[in-house]
């Protein structure tokens, strides 16, 4: 019998093509919102792979992972069962800025991701490389996918998260090989179909740190750094059970001249400085060779030595990426206190490969120009396990919505920091990896990471991703947090700040006043009968007592929210012909029309775009509203 070379598998609601964080929480989110989901992966066994750093977390991308688990979303739960250190960054700082980090298991967290995703109902993995997307016959909308060795599957919607892999391209010195990860190949073709099909594709770059053997290191010339006691990033977790995890320590050195020296005499042999890559790096995570050519002043740099895995001897060295020769990065590395007689298991590489402009996407992550086509992660333009993650959640979500013929997710900067991650990759794109930073929220206090729950939830739980279980532990804590409010403007104090008297202040206004902290209120409120301890969790109290204590800042967010928010309420056409609206000027007819954005604030957003041309696109729509 012959067999045709292209034959089909079974249909599929939705095709999520890459086993990545984005893909991870896609491929999820769709499945437990009731469609049928393949995963296409290289290798399945790489499903959740840590690429880069051993941790997750830090300033605004833990405001991201708490987002995604109060959405229904996997990461947070991920590194819960899988961390081996915590620590809370910036603890002297104010709320707004202090975020929780934690160093994982590399291997532990590969694992609890796979069997996440192949426990769930309605999703399954498939081992391919998809080459390219096919669209129906009016090539509007996307219909099945082809992968290498010949299948096409067919899907209503089709979720894009390859990573560094699509035309992915290492370099080591003068070694470069098609891989998106060291050892492992590229995906191929599907970068060059996309530019064929008129989609907005380019190239970026990102790199990543030698490994070395843990048992070549002199730890005695390094500064130890411990964790404090983990506590959950998960908010489906008893506030009252502590993590059971082991706590390991990183360490703190630094480069010296000689490091230098090494490197800018060897600096003819990167790849970056002698124009084999092309594509653009990180901005805010250079390689070694970047910091040490743009900064000549600094004497040195920190490098932090972290565990990958308590399974394995090999340690991550956090500071060092690079794309030199593996000579010259054993010779630099060596020149560090404590890493004299390192051995590097595995060596620093850059990776170029090709991303989809961001543009070109509405912000419900849907292409402009092939309907569900959606796409996620560093496909997009961003940098981190962790704006990954954000990203894939909601391209799961909008796919499933667009295939119950819903109305689109798209959160709004004021909401959360994944607003703020999506407004920005597709009102102003991006031609350097994006990261997010605290400094880009406008309403950071507001957006802190324990109050993604309260933000978030109700979300997850209108559309289908926060069971019932989940939704009863929730309003659990919304009226604890009701009740302790209400105990902190009623209890007072006395004299000298204690809780009891009854001539003192209340404790709202001694938290006001700054008579006492957040993290001292707990004590001061009832006890549970026959304990010392507080009839509520510690981490509630001081969250709504940072809720009073902060009341006045937020409120002035709060309206400063309100007005943009007037804006983004006016909805624009995605089909409006801006090049025919007399009285625009020249660059915002042309930011308009690729932009093509969904509201007026987005528009507003637009760098370029005036105001008063803001001003007539308003004029516009109220004279639009009263002829309809």
């Amino acid at each position: 019998m012959r067999v045709d070379v292209a034959f089909h598998l079974m249909d599929y609601d939705c095709i999520v093509i890459g086993g990545g964080h984005a893909g991870i929480e896609a491929s999820l989110a769709v499945a437990r919102l009731g469609f049928s989901c393949l995963l296409i992966t290289q290798n399945p066994d790489r499903i959740g792979a840590l690429s880069c750093n051993p941790a997750i977390g830090g300033l605004s991308k833990s405001n991201l992972v708490r987002e995604v688990d109060a959405l229904g979303g996997e990461m947070g739960r991920l590194i819960d069962r899988s961390l081996i250190q915590y620590r809370v960054l910036n603890r002297s700082r104010g709320p707004a800025v202090q975020a929780p980090r934690a160093q994982v298991d590399k291997i532990l967290y590969q694992s609890e991701a796979r069997l996440a995703v192949e426990r769930q109902p309605r999703l399954a993995v498939f081992m391919d490389t998809v080459v390219d997307i096919l669209a129906s016959r009016s090539g509007a909308a996307v219909e099945s996918v082809i992968t290498g060795r010949g299948h096409v599957i067919s899907a209503k919607t089709v979720i894009l998260a390859s990573g560094t892999f699509m035309e992915g391209r290492i370099f080591i010195g003068e070694y470069d090989a098609p891989q998106g990860r060291l050892g492992e190949a590229a995906a191929l073709g599907l970068g060059g179909k996309l530019r064929e099909r008129g989609m907005p594709v380019g190239r970026l770059k990102t790199g990543t740190p030698a490994r070395v053997a843990g048992n070549a290191i002199d730890y005695e010339k390094l500064e130890r750094q411990d964790g404090e006691p983990p506590e959950a990033f998960s908010f489906d977790h008893d506030p009252g059970e502590k993590l059971d995890r082991s706590s390991v320590p990183c360490w703190i050195t630094y480069t010296n001249a000689e490091t230098h020296d090494i490197i800018r005499s060897n600096i003819h042999r990167s790849p970056l400085y002698g124009g084999k890559i092309t594509g653009v790096g990180p901005r805010y995570c250079p390689s070694i060779e970047d910091k040490v050519m743009r900064f000549p002043e600094r004497d040195r740099h920190h490098v932090f030595i972290e565990p990958e895995s308590l399974a394995v001897n090999e340690m991550y060295l956090n500071g060092l990426s690079s794309s030199l020769p593996e000579d010259v990065q054993e010779a630099f590395i060596r020149s560090i206190a404590g890493l004299e007689h390192a051995h590097i298991v595995r060596p620093a590489y850059a990776v170029e490969y090709d991303y989809l402009d961001p543009l070109g996407l509405y912000p419900t992550l849907e292409s402009k120009s092939l309907a569900g086509f959606f796409a996620a992660g560093q496909t997009n333009g961003s940098s981190g396990y962790e704006e990954a993650a954000a990203q894939g959640v909601m391209a799961g979500v909008n796919a499933a919505l667009k295939m119950r013929g819903e109305p689109p997710l798209a959160l709004g900067r004021a909401e959360a920091y994944i607003g703020v991650l999506i407004d920005d990759l597709t009102t102003l794109g991006t031609k350097e990896p994006y990261r997010m930073f605290t400094s880009r929220a406008e309403r950071r206090l507001v957006l802190r990471h324990d109050t993604a729950d309260s933000r978030l939830t109700p979300t997850g739980r209108a559309v289908g991703l926060v069971d019932d279980t989940r939704w009863e532990r929730f309003l659990h804590k919304t009226q604890g947090l009701d009740a302790i409010r209400e105990l902190l403007r009623t209890r007072k104090t006395d004299a000298g700040g204690a809780a009891g008297g009854s001539a003192g202040k209340t404790l709202e206004r001694a938290l006001v006043d700054g008579t006492i902290t957040p993290e001292q209120a707990p004590p001061l409120l009832p006890a549970r009968s026959g304990s010392e301890e507080s009839a509520f969790p510690t981490e509630w109290i001081i969250r709504a007592a940072l809720d009073i204590k902060y009341a006045g800042y937020i409120e002035k967010e709060e309206r400063a929210a309100e007005r943009n928010a007037k804006m983004d309420a006016v909805k624009l056409r995605p089909d409006c012909d801006y090049r025919s609206i007399a009285g625009l000027s020249a660059e915002s007819k042309e930011k308009l029309s690729l932009v093509r954005p969904l509201t007026l604030g987005q528009a507003a957003r637009i760098p370029g775009v005036r105001q008063g041309d803001i001003a007539l696109l308003m004029a516009l729509m109220k004279k639009d509203d009263r002829r309809a």
